[in-house]
């Protein structure tokens, strides 16, 4: 199945028998003002103002996320995964549609997490705001109740495609075959711009593919043959598994997401990223001028 599904697509779907769960997966994150400024909030409160008919809002801060971890956003146990989809009522048989308010960033990490444990899910391409411009149909308000399912931890069956600290040290010694990309914008790859994080910059030996170019101006996937292109700029003949990751292991989903669409199998994202990597002093950092930082 097509990561992505088109607007028009999704809305002939709605209200039929084969009609998707539909998860609304919004996060405001604003720009780091400063090193270490990290400011998450809920898009609760967008959603209620407009979302697609019958879908529901899922707050990444409490939901689909390690609330017990040190860092932000990082994947659940599978028990506690298991549960929290079992409470929006999504179970190993389920259609899933994700969307999120145009960025995409957090609609592909949904899906990429659900991609991971083998349930069948979609990004929306364009978000709410594609949905919104060709007219379709919103609503308001406060969400409609769910019939929550019981989803067995044995149900969820691992993919592979996320990578630990470990796995990442071994690619940067060499003691294991792989790329790591950098899906941060390049100011940040550089360590030019302010970072959320601990320190800038990338780990050594990156290449670099902003999620940014992953999706036009309008915020819609671009074309294979463009993400083709675009892969092939940043990786030239770089080895296989590609070690996706950014600050926090959200954009680096869509990135990922490209990758795959492009027609690359062995994909992987390193959920820790740059928020665990850089708060370990002993863990090198590049920066611009290519020192250590």
């Amino acid at each position: 199945m097509q990561p992505v599904i088109q607007a028009r697509e999704l809305a002939a779907l709605l209200g039929g028998h084969d009609a998707p769960v539909l998860l609304d997966v919004t996060v405001v994150l604003a720009p780091a003002r400063f090193d270490g400024d990290y400011r998450p909030e809920s898009g609760a409160s967008l959603w209620r103002d407009a979302h697609l008919p019958g879908s529901r809002h899922v707050d990444l801060l409490t939901t689909l996320s390690d609330t017990a971890s040190a860092l932000h956003f990082t994947r659940p146990a599978p028990d506690r995964l298991a549960a929290d989809l079992g409470a929006l009522g999504i179970g190993p048989g389920s259609s899933v549609v994700v969307y999120d308010q145009g960025g995409a960033t957090w609609a592909a990490r949904v899906w990429w997490l659900l991609r991971g444990v083998g349930i069948d899910a979609r990004i929306l391409d364009g978000g709410l705001v594609r949905w919104m411009s060709l007219g379709l149909p919103v609503e308001t308000g406060e969400p409609s109740s769910r019939v929550p399912v019981d989803v067995p931890v044995s149900a969820l069956t691992d993919r592979g495609l996320w990578v630990d600290r470990v796995e990442v040290t071994d690619i940067v010694a060499g003691r294991a075959p792989g790329t790591l990309v950098c899906a941060l914008a390049p100011t940040q790859f550089t360590g030019a711009d302010a970072t959320r994080y601990s320190r800038r910059g990338h780990i050594p030996g990156s290449r670099n593919l902003s999620a940014k170019t992953v999706v036009d101006d309008r915020g819609l996937l671009r074309s294979r043959d463009e993400l083709v292109a675009l892969a092939a700029s940043a990786l030239g003949d770089a080895d296989e598994p590609l070690v996706v990751y950014c600050g926090g292991g959200i954009s680096a989903c869509l990135t990922a997401l490209g990758f795959v669409v492009a027609g690359h199998d062995a994909v992987q994202v390193y959920d820790g990223s740059i928020e665990e990597w850089s708060a370990d002093p002993s863990l090198p950092m590049v920066t611009t001028a290519g020192g250590d930082a």
